[in-house]
Order: C-alpha cells, then sequence, then structure tokens
C-alpha cells in the first residue's frame, strides 16, 4: 500500500466526518498530513479555521492553510487564498493568487480577476483580457459571471469583445482539458432474470462539480462515498493545471443537477451546478 494511497484514504476519513458533522475528527485527520504537505489537506483544514468548524475560528491560520496548498498547486485554494487577502484590503496580494488561479481556469478567479481588470482595480485596465476572462467564467455556468458580462457587453465596444472571445477561445483550446468517465465499480453477479427492461443511459447537458484535488485518488474516493445517493451517474475526473476536478453526471437540465447539489449539501458537501463539455 503506497503512501499516497494512505493519504488519499486519510484525507477522504476527514471528508466524510465532515460530511457527518464529526468537525473535530475531520480537523485531527487533516492535521498530520498538512503538516507533512498534502495540499488537500492543506485547504480542507484551512476551510475549518476560516468556518470556526472543528476548530475555533482563526483567519491567519487559514491564510497560512491555504497559501501552503496553493503554493502546491492547488487551484480552489489560490482562489479562496486571493478572496480572504482581498478582504483583508490587500489587493496586491489577491490578484497574484487570483491571477494564477484564472490561468488554471478557476471560474470564480476568473470572475473576480476579469473583473479588476475591467475596472484597473489593483492592476492595470485590459477590457479584452478582463471580457475573456469573464466569458470563460460564463461559459462554465458561473451565474454572477453571465450578469457581468452582460454588463460588459453595453460598455465595451464590439472590436474589442471579439478579440476577448477569440482569447477566451484559444485559451480553453490551449487548456486541452478533458473528462473522462469511470464507471462505477462492477456490481456482484446474479443470476439473469428471464426478462429484462432496457432502461434509456442517463443523459444531459448538467454535471455538479463536488471538489478539485491535487491527486486523483482522492477524487476518487469521494466518488465512491456520495455514489450511493448518484445512481445511475458517473463520475468524470476533469484536469485544470495540477488539480482534479470531481464532477458527477450528466443530468437532464440544471435544475435536476441544482436538486442533486442541495441533497447533498444537506450532508454538508460542497457542490455546485457546471455545464457538461
Amino acid at each position: 500500500m503506497t503512501s499516497t494511497f494512505v493519504a488519499a484514504q486519510t484525507v477522504n476519513s476527514g471528508i466524510q466526518a465532515w460530511q457527518k458533522g464529526e468537525f473535530a475528527a475531520a480537523v485531527a485527520a487533516w492535521k498530520p498530513l498538512a503538516a507533512r504537505g498534502d495540499a488537500d489537506a492543506a485547504f480542507n483544514l484551512a476551510q475549518a479555521y476560516r468556518l470556526g468548524k472543528g476548530v475555533p475560528v482563526n483567519l491567519s491560520t487559514a491564510q497560512s492553510l491555504y497559501e501552503k496548498a496553493a503554493k502546491a498547486g492547488h487551484v480552489d485554494a489560490a482562489t479562496s487564498l486571493g478572496i480572504l487577502l482581498f478582504q483583508n484590503g490587500d489587493r496586491a496580494g489577491a490578484m497574484r493568487w487570483l491571477q494564477q488561479a484564472a490561468v488554471a481556469g478557476e471560474p470564480r478567479a476568473l470572475l473576480l480577476y476579469g473583473t479588476a481588470l475591467f475596472n484597473g482595480d489593483g492592476v492595470k485596465a485590459d477590457p479584452v483580457t478582463a471580457y475573456a476572462y469573464v466569458s470563460r467564467a460564463a461559459a462554465q455556468g458561473l451565474a454572477p459571471a453571465r450578469a457581468t458580462l452582460a454588463d460588459m457587453d453595453a460598455m465595451i465596444p464590439l472590436k474589442q469583445r471579439q478579440k476577448g472571445l477569440a482569447l477566451a477561445r484559444a485559451a480553453a483550446a490551449a487548456a486541452k482539458t478533458s473528462a473522462r468517465p469511470v464507471a462505477n465499480e462492477a456490481p456482484a453477479k446474479i443470476a439473469p432474470a428471464p426478462t429484462a427492461l432496457k432502461t434509456a443511459p442517463v443523459s444531459g447537458g448538467w454535471r455538479i462539480q463536488l471538489g478539485a484535488f491535487s491527486k486523483r485518488s482522492s477524487a476518487e474516493s469521494l466518488f465512491r462515498s456520495v455514489s450511493g445517493s448518484l445512481s445511475g451517474r458517473q463520475a468524470f475526473y476533469v484536469q485544470a493545471g495540477a488539480v482534479t476536478r470531481l464532477q458527477v453526471g450528466p443530468f437532464a437540465s440544471r435544475a435536476e443537477a441544482s436538486a442533486a447539489c442541495k441533497r447533498l449539501q444537506g450532508r454538508g458537501q460542497a457542490c455546485f451546478e457546471v455545464p457538461a463539455r
């Protein structure tokens, strides 16, 4: 059994404890791994300190842990760190991390950094790149990005918007993001029934995203823990820079995906809807 596998299992045991409301147990699982440099554990532990679950609220510790994970390539940690720094008034530091996450394609970072580029807030104004970034965030289904893009449509000249869209398309092509469906574990063999009703495969244009991990094994472990409540859905492991995003689907509509998210969120699992690609 490899140390990577053990670490992934321990990170996931913390996630499972968190979902049950056993926050102190989750923190206890993540602390030693974070100390040894596990980016997923550091990010999760930062969330605990930011929210004050299992430990007292400590934004300074949360910031340090976010930074530790972000330096290891954890895109969600870079975004969270950028947001926290911005809220604390460190706009230069915030923009540095948000830019890093935006380059990796994280939708919240694309929106926030793109808005900063449009307004010239902490960075030099660049409406073309701003439009490209917010367009990419909107294309990933981020509702606030769609609203911001509509505002930009009214204020940015057509030629600049066209250049921005060209940049967005080029960035999407360069990212070479791929999603590979992975089948659930095969069920135990049973005697065939005399007749079997054929059911149409689940299809649709929406998925739900449950997290982003520096190790694919952590994403796989999380899917195994929630797959029982997502009958008939597949896991999609989407590479985004140094992290693997766990998406599950497909769902026939955004409303159906949202309903699935609400069920998982009721158990403490982070979740949001994304368009299938």
